[in-house]
């Protein structure tokens, strides 16, 4: 007898004879029920979240003027999108706060990853800079942003700076690791087949540390936006996190929710399209067709 195992709780058993065609069929026939099972929670998942929310602000479970309610957020974000807010059109402010998360993204990534993986190529100079490095990682980032914008002022560099230390440091942090934990074995069999230092990084040690950098990337938008929209906070004319200040200083919950689902939707779709590009450049990695959790 044959069997193939599509899960971590379920088997499909065949009979003598099957053929591969049959077995991969069978296969693939799993993993898209699988997705479709996974789907279908989510959004009854989501469903049934905003459902509750909506019927307890119904129902005065709960303080609408506190939480407001689905609705009154959906109301109000169609009100920003359509009629624009207080500080100007709605896709102008998000437009600023994209664009200071998008610079200090793509600079502290660039920054991350080439640092990263300098050090851990060179154990010599990481050990006398390790003690800087931990001492400033020590420091809460968000805290920066009155410096930065004492320095900078209140435009995009100070914005920017502080969304390129909120990802700099994640990033560096695994890639760093990413070229320790490189094959020694690769690495020594490639310097016996004549390769420099600079072939060795390229051709064995950052294909190691690809995923490791990948996984940084994928938390470190969210952190751009995080350093963005608290840089916003402490001090801007425009953005997501001027709109938010505004509705905390007038009490407008439904504001203040549109505020953060919208950078959330954002956020969904820039890691979206993040897993694409991760998918494409790391092609030369085995597909997991059969997921077990």
């Amino acid at each position: 007898m044959a069997h193939v195992t599509m899960g971590a709780t379920e088997a499909t058993v065949f009979r003598t004879g099957t053929s591969d065609a049959e077995i991969e069929a069978a296969a693939l026939k799993s993993i898209k029920r699988r997705k479709q099972t996974v789907l279908f929670w989510q959004i009854a998942i989501l469903v049934g979240i905003v459902g509750m929310w909506e019927l307890s602000s119904n129902m005065l479970w709960i303080d609408p003027f506190f939480y407001a309610s689905p609705s009154a957020v959906v109301e109000r974000l169609y009100d920003w999108a359509v009629n624009g807010t207080t500080e100007g059109s709605l896709w102008y402010n998000l437009w600023v706060t994209m664009e200071e998360a998008l610079i200090g993204f793509f600079a502290g990534s660039i920054a991350g990853v080439f640092v990263g993986i300098s050090l851990g190529r060179n154990r010599f100079l990481a050990d006398i800079l390790s003690v800087y490095i931990k001492a400033i990682n020590s420091i809460p980032r968000v805290v920066l942003a009155p410096i930065f914008i004492m320095i900078m002022g209140l435009g995009l560099p100070s914005k920017v700076a502080l969304a390129f230390i909120m990802v700099f440091f994640v990033v560096f942090a695994n890639a760093f690791q990413g070229v320790r934990e490189a094959d020694r074995n690769m690495i020594a069999n490639a310097r016996i087949l004549g390769a420099s230092d600079w072939q060795v990084t390229r051709t064995v040690v950052i294909p190691s540390a690809m995923s490791w950098i990948f996984a940084s990337l994928h938390v470190s938008f969210g952190f751009a936006i995080i350093g963005a929209i608290v840089g916003e906070f402490v001090g801007a004319r425009y953005g997501i996190g001027q709109l938010i200040s505004i509705a905390k200083g007038t009490f407008d919950a439904a504001g203040m929710f549109a505020a953060i689902l919208l950078v959330m939707l954002v956020t969904l779709v820039a890691e979206f399209i993040m897993t694409l590009v991760e998918n494409r450049l790391a092609k030369w990695r085995p597909q997991q067709h059969m997921d077990v959790q």
